[in-house]
């Protein structure tokens, strides 16, 4: 199928013109055919040949009170049919649709001049060609025609199977951005809302989420051009019948979204065509897709501006939107979307300086330059933004700038040489103090750092970073004295540990004792009682020894300690595999594999 849109002044006749290429009545309400006046969206099709492809059209109103329903009917749709009557030429409407066109970036036309029979099409299709060949548009075939005398029907005909066959097909796995034109309620089946489907697939039995980004949606049924189906691709015009627990009705410029692919964002940078930024009312109305948003105008450059939108959107990187002040007073505005995460301007000169930096932002996606940019990024926020990921991720799902990368793999190695250089006694650098000196947003970017190879090694242990060399701290000499006294104590009763008060008459308080279990010359046993380093495994070897099982007095006597260290020793033993109790009095030891070394 092929989506094309009608544009032109009022009474030109393209509800005429698309009823008598189909066959189908554009106008839905009888108040539209008794006025002969079109006043809201309609939607006909027929093929361009009779086995050939589907051509629908969304017929939208001319007339200058409805512009903006003209730009819901226009805003998904890739081509137009350009009308202008051949008895009056080219009038107001006529230029504001064109500059809608054009704003929006269309670039598949073909203009028909119709009521032929009434003047010379020739004055009024040369004008409006030259017109149209200004704008994205480009040189435009063109077609007199008469809907009373069917001339020039045939021709028409050919031009629009000729532009169907040059339209792009988009990627049928891109993500579903769906705008509604249309919602109703169906008696048994519930919620039907209508659209263009620009890209990507929709099946039967698909999730979407809402235009909020959280109400949960299932696709009951599709249908497309009253044909029901299972799946359709883009673009095309379906009607999708959902299921789920709406908090309020759907309606015209709400959107349904393929889930956990967008942003949604209510603060956009752009760059403004048409007009100077600065010239641009402080409110406007954005449109874009279906959707008529208030915004709020922030100019920064010559032709850039930040828009704060009243209800957030989900757009992309290079999207095309308009923008137009309430009531048509003024010349609608382009506006290509550049930034839809931009930075926060609080400080004084940031607008300048986000002014230069949005003067060399095109609009195309660039995944390059955007992670430049952004330094660190998430894929899938990179991805939703509508910018392709140009580097696999350094750790999960984060992608890095290399130079930013670089940088950052040299402060984290400095920060650890200097913190182990002001605590002698507990030199590993804690990962989440490393995170906040560094300022990222994950600790796994700093354990990823640390990983990364660089002319200074990293080490890491234990929640802690360490610099080339041993993980274990250099203790001072004063802390190596207390250590080696202890040692000398335990050399003849290895397993009867000094009490607290010998430890603190030898200065091993507790961040003392935390150095020097972190440096492996002694071993925790619990909060006040350490062993040296291997005892763990000598008394292993001492209780297998014992009849089993064992209890905590026999065990006590066997390695010749008191119930203060016997205890937690043997909750230690329980912990490493050594030991497993056999019921509340009774342990035992566990076979050893002597395919694995004694777990120290």
């Amino acid at each position: 199928m092929r989506v094309l849109t009608t544009a032109g002044h009022v009474d030109h006749g393209k509800s005429a013109l698309v009823r008598a290429l189909t066959g189908m009545e554009p106008d839905r309400y009888e108040e539209e055919r008794r006025r002969g006046l079109t006043l809201d969206l309609g939607f006909v099709w027929t093929r361009t040949e009779p086995d050939g492809e589907y051509l629908a059209f969304v017929d939208v109103p001319g007339h200058e009170k409805f512009v903006a329903t003209m730009l819901a009917g226009a805003g998904p749709v890739p081509a137009v049919l350009f009308v202008v009557a051949a008895d009056q030429g080219w009038q107001p409407q006529s230029q504001e649709h064109l500059v809608i066109l054009d704003a929006l970036g269309v670039r598949h036309a073909v203009l028909a001049v119709t009521r032929s029979d009434l003047a010379d099409p020739e004055p009024v299709r040369a004008d409006a060609v030259r017109r149209l060949a200004a704008t994205s548009l480009g040189t435009v075939p063109s077609v007199a025609v008469s809907t009373v005398t069917g001339a020039g029907l045939d021709a028409l005909r050919t031009e629009l199977a000729r532009l169907a066959d040059a339209l792009p097909v988009p990627p049928a796995d891109a993500d579903v951005r769906l705008w509604l034109d249309r919602a109703f309620t169906v008696r048994g089946h519930g919620t039907v809302v209508t659209g263009t489907l620009g890209a990507g697939t929709l099946r039967v039995g698909d999730r979407l989420v809402a235009s909020d980004g959280t109400t949960a949606l299932r696709v009951r049924a599709l249908q497309s051009l009253r044909r029901e189906r299972t799946a359709v691709s883009g673009v095309a015009r379906v009607a999708v019948n959902v299921h789920g627990s709406l908090d309020g009705a759907l309606r015209r410029g709400d959107v349904l979204l393929t889930p956990d692919r967008w942003l949604l964002t209510d603060l956009i940078d752009v760059r403004v065509a048409g007009e100077p930024a600065g010239e641009l009312p402080r409110t406007v109305r954005l449109h874009l897709g279906t959707a008529a948003v208030a915004v709020t105008v922030r100019p920064l450059g010559e032709d850039t501006a930040r828009l704060t939108l009243s209800r957030a959107l989900p757009l992309r990187v290079g999207d095309r939107a308009v923008l137009r002040e309430p009531g048509g007073g003024r010349t609608p505005c382009a506006a290509t979307v550049l930034d839809v995460r931009p930075p926060r301007l609080d400080r004084r000169g940031a607008g300048r300086a986000r002014a230069a930096e949005l003067a060399m932002l095109t609009g195309r996606p660039d995944g390059a330059a955007e992670l430049r940019r952004r330094r660190l990024v998430r894929r899938t926020e990179l991805l939703a933004m509508g910018v392709p990921a140009p580097a696999e991720p350094v750790t999960g799902d984060w992608l890095a700038d290399e130079h930013h990368w670089a940088g950052l793999r040299t402060r984290l190695a400095a920060e650890v040489e200097r913190y182990a250089g002001e605590h002698p006694m507990e030199p590993g650098l804690p990962t989440e103090a490393a995170r906040r000196l560094l300022e990222l947003p994950d600790r796994a970017l700093v354990d990823a750092l640390a990983r990364t190879p660089g002319a200074t090694a990293l080490h890491s242990r234990e929640g802690r970073l360490y610099g080339p060399g041993s993980v274990r701290p250099a203790l001072p000499p004063s802390l190596r004295a207390a250590v080696d006294a202890v040692r000398q104590e335990l050399e003849k009763t290895p397993f009867r540990a000094p009490e607290a008060d010998r430890l603190a008459e030898l200065g091993l308080h507790r961040k003392a004792l935390a150095a020097a279990v972190r440096a492996r010359a002694l071993l925790r046993v619990s909060d006040t009682v350490v062993l040296l380093p291997g005892a763990d495994t000598e008394a292993a070897a001492v209780l297998r020894r014992l009849p089993q099982p064992f209890t905590l007095s026999e065990a006590r006597r066997a390695l010749d300690t008191t119930r203060r260290v016997a205890v937690p020793l043997l909750e230690l033993l329980d912990a490493r595999g050594h030991t497993e109790r056999v019921d509340d009095l009774h342990r035992r030891c566990r076979p050893q594999d002597p395919r694995k070394p004694p777990n120290t």
